[in-house]
């Protein structure tokens, strides 16, 4: 009979019975190096809540935790037909149902000057799967993209994975976060694969108007790129303001849109996005891009079978109604933050939101006594008040913050109040 082996741990790796040593198996140093995100940062912050208060979560881009903010009826009768129906417990297509594909090209086509089709649509698990597959397709050795700053994390973090170099190219607070297009055209070289942008904007809360998006496009084909579209705040815009589709420019330059139904909808746990090519010139199937995607398509998941189903259903009854009341409360909800940070001495904003559910606020630190940073701002607030926002540092924006206003209105009052209070009582003037 055989002698086992046996090996015994000398601090940095196992050692055998026969003598050599092996390193302990360590984690991909890859993952170690993006640890910062969004979800880390906010469980962090949750975890120091002040016990006495009820905590007020405004540092999440989700409104569905509040009860104003609940999808239509006809929304949850189409997954419980879809469901009821038994002819969707099996594996959809790799690239998604045929049915929904059309849908969701019909949904993405409204005010484009061409039409799309299903074979320019991939179905997604979210609108994060689709920024995965996206930069996983374009990561050719030694390339670079352009993200802006502030920006979404996840795209950071999948670029990391993918092995693409990052370039950030700024949004300007005090020009309505516009994107800097001079420095656009000073970060991109022959390298460069892609510029993404996000419209309306996750952090900022700002939409892009018809001329910029145009200025954009013209950057963007000057350059030879195209650009990563991310939209999945589509048409969640207020204040007499028109969302206007990165789409309708992709004569220019080559346009891929990722969205999906989270946010307009109100159901970010369905995990339903997409990721569709608009190439009315074919450049991204000359660049074997849709190939590319389909091959990903081929060895990745796809979202749930019985929520694809519901989809067309979706996507065509749903109400104006239903939209229009949850902008209404938004854009109030809006108003509330914007006039409530003019009263505040150390945190400013430079232009009121007119799309998806976020403000940024930046914080005057010089103002503040026992702060020296938007981490240890946020860390106290919720210590102190149990108002959780997000720092911005994990945005690429050190000494701001990210607030969330998809909450009721008294909601926000109340975390106002014990905001104005914190930075009161903090205050070095006093």
């Amino acid at each position: 009979m055989a002698s086992e082996e046996v090996c015994v741990s000398n601090g940095s790796g196992l050692k055998h019975s026969n003598g050599y040593v092996k390193e302990v198996t360590r984690c991909n140093p890859v993952l170690l190096e993006y640890s910062s995100s969004i979800r880390g940062v906010l469980a962090y912050l949750l975890a120091r809540v002040c016990p006495e208060k009820s905590m007020i979560p405004i540092g999440h881009g989700d409104a569905s935790s509040f009860k104003c903010f609940r999808t239509p009826i006809n929304v949850e009768d189409a997954i419980i037909e879809s469901t009821r129906s038994c002819k969707y417990n099996g594996y959809a297509p790799s690239y998604g149902l045929l049915e929904t594909r059309g849908a969701v090209a019909e949904y993405v086509s409204s005010g484009l000057p061409y039409k799309l089709t299903s074979n320019d649509v991939y179905l997604t698990v979210g609108c994060s799967q689709a920024i995965q597959v996206c930069m996983q397709v374009l990561a050719t050795k030694g390339s670079n993209i352009l993200l802006p700053r502030p920006g979404f994390p996840v795209y950071e973090t999948a670029c990391g994975y993918s092995g693409i170099e990052i370039r950030f190219y700024d949004l300007i607070p005090e020009n309505n976060w516009e994107v800097d297009l001079d420095q656009v055209e000073a970060l991109a070289d022959d390298k460069t694969v892609a510029m993404v942008i996000i419209n309306p904007s996750n952090p900022c809360g700002a939409v892009f108007s018809y001329e910029h998006l145009l200025q954009i496009a013209k950057t963007a084909g000057h350059l030879g790129i195209p650009i990563v579209s991310d939209e999945v705040y589509a048409h969640m815009v207020f204040g007499g303001i028109k969302f206007e589709p990165m789409a309708k420019f992709a004569s220019i330059t080559p346009v891929i849109t990722l969205g999906g139904i989270s946010k307009r909808w109100l159901i970010p746990g369905w995990r339903f996005g997409w990721l569709v090519a608009c190439d009315p010139h074919g450049i991204l199937k000359q660049g074997k891009i849709q190939e590319g995607v389909e091959m990903l398509m081929n060895i990745t998941p796809g979202p749930t079978t019985i929520v694809q189903a519901a989809v067309p259903s979706i996507l065509r009854d749903t109400s104006q109604e239903f939209f229009e009341q949850t902008l209404h409360l938004l854009e109030t909800a809006a108003d509330i933050c914007y006039n409530r940070i003019q009263k505040i001495n150390s945190l400013w904003c430079h232009s009121r939101p007119k799309g998806s559910m976020f403000i940024m606020v930046k914080i005057n630190i010089s103002a503040l006594k026992d702060i020296k940073d938007d981490m240890e701002f946020a860390s106290a607030l919720v210590m102190e008040e149990s108002v959780v926002v997000l720092p911005g540092s994990t945005l690429g924006m050190k000494n701001w913050i990210r607030i969330s206003f998809g909450a009721p209105s008294a909601t926000l009052e109340e975390a106002w109040d014990r905001i104005e209070s914190f930075c009161h009582k903090h205050s070095n003037t006093i």
